[in-house]
């Protein structure tokens, strides 16, 4: 009666232990590839990136002319139009390495429009997440999207299709 009694306890915990630990999967990347709206800001955000590259390759041809011409004229002007260039040189380079960080440094005009265009929908995403996972009663969930630890997945724990049924794409 006894061990009856233990193992009575026993099933009774490690039910409430497998139950406390409910858990899904998702992959983001694959969810938010699925989302006409990520695409569009995606292909927005890399015309910008190409623009303002261009804009800098621009003013790196320029400066690097007028780095060929010091070069070949050096050893004929004086020591103050040397000087004079030289120091034209330096504001040049100085106005190249300002635009690329303005551009793409860290919160940069890259980074602005990245906020401005794809951080509202990734926030979709996490809202239609949290509300799975509240519905569902889910104690946490995983995403395998890209760099984490999950080494194994069991494709019946994916929720990233019911995400995009949340969401109206699917």
């Amino acid at each position: 009666m006894k061990k009856l009694f233990v193992l009575a306890c026993f099933l009774a915990s490690f039910g409430m232990v497998s139950q406390a630990q409910r858990y899904a999967i998702v992959d983001t990347k694959y969810i938010l590839d699925n989302i006409p709206d990520y695409a569009t800001a995606q292909k927005s955000l890399d015309q910008f990136s190409e623009l303002w590259q261009k804009e800098i390759d621009q003013k790196q041809a320029a400066l690097n002319k007028m780095y060929q011409n010091f070069e070949a004229e050096q050893l004929m002007l004086s020591d103050e139009l040397k000087k004079k260039r030289e120091d034209e040189l330096f504001v040049r380079e100085k106005e190249v390495r300002d635009l690329q960080r303005k551009r793409f440094g860290f919160e940069g005009d890259l980074f602005k429009k990245r906020q401005e265009l794809v951080k509202p929908i990734q926030d979709k995403v996490y809202a239609a997440i949290q509300k799975i996972a509240a519905n569902r009663q889910y104690d946490f969930i995983l995403d395998k999207s890209e760099g984490i630890t999950v080494i194994f997945a069991d494709p019946k724990l994916d929720r990233s299709e019911d995400v995009l049924r949340e969401l109206g794409v699917k």
